[in-house]
């Protein structure tokens, strides 16, 4: 089954095989039966996040934030836009600092909001600050060539 794509769900973290000429905004995970892709991020755990990021082969975003952070609670409409603009191609994350402090150390976040784009396991760009929806989609686009 070479031509499938892995997807970890959402939900309960299972790592699901989508053929790659299915379309993935309509998978749902074989064991939750819970659908793959919503068009909204999917705030991460410390385990959920460590999955999606070694086991996915759909390119990740990660938005680092925290509840009292002004420019985070400003960005997160624009995160919500880029990721109905955007998913099943990318699946978006959200990664409370404040809940997630071992794995916001572990990524070396030294300010909020911070993003991060991983591919095939690893960190390919980071950018900190406050964007809009269409300077976050532009900057995916843009790093994902």
């Amino acid at each position: 089954m070479s031509d499938a794509v892995q997807i970890v769900c959402p939900s309960c973290s299972a790592v699901n095989r989508v053929k790659a000429d299915k379309p993935a905004e309509k998978a749902k995970c074989g064991v939750c039966h819970a659908p793959l892709f919503t068009g909204h991020p999917v705030e991460a755990k410390g385990g959920m996040f460590d999955k999606q990021i070694a086991r996915s082969s759909v390119p990740i975003v990660v938005d680092v934030w925290a509840p009292w952070c002004g420019p985070c609670r400003m960005m997160a409409p624009a995160f919500e836009q880029a990721a109905r603009d955007l998913e099943p191609r990318v699946r978006f994350l959200k990664l409370n600092s404040d809940e997630e402090q071992a794995v916001a150390g572990r990524l070396g976040i030294r300010g909020i909001p911070t993003l991060l784009l991983y591919r095939g396991g690893r960190e390919i760009a980071r950018q900190s600050g406050a964007m809009t929806a269409g300077q976050i989609t532009g900057w995916i686009n843009q790093k994902l060539r």
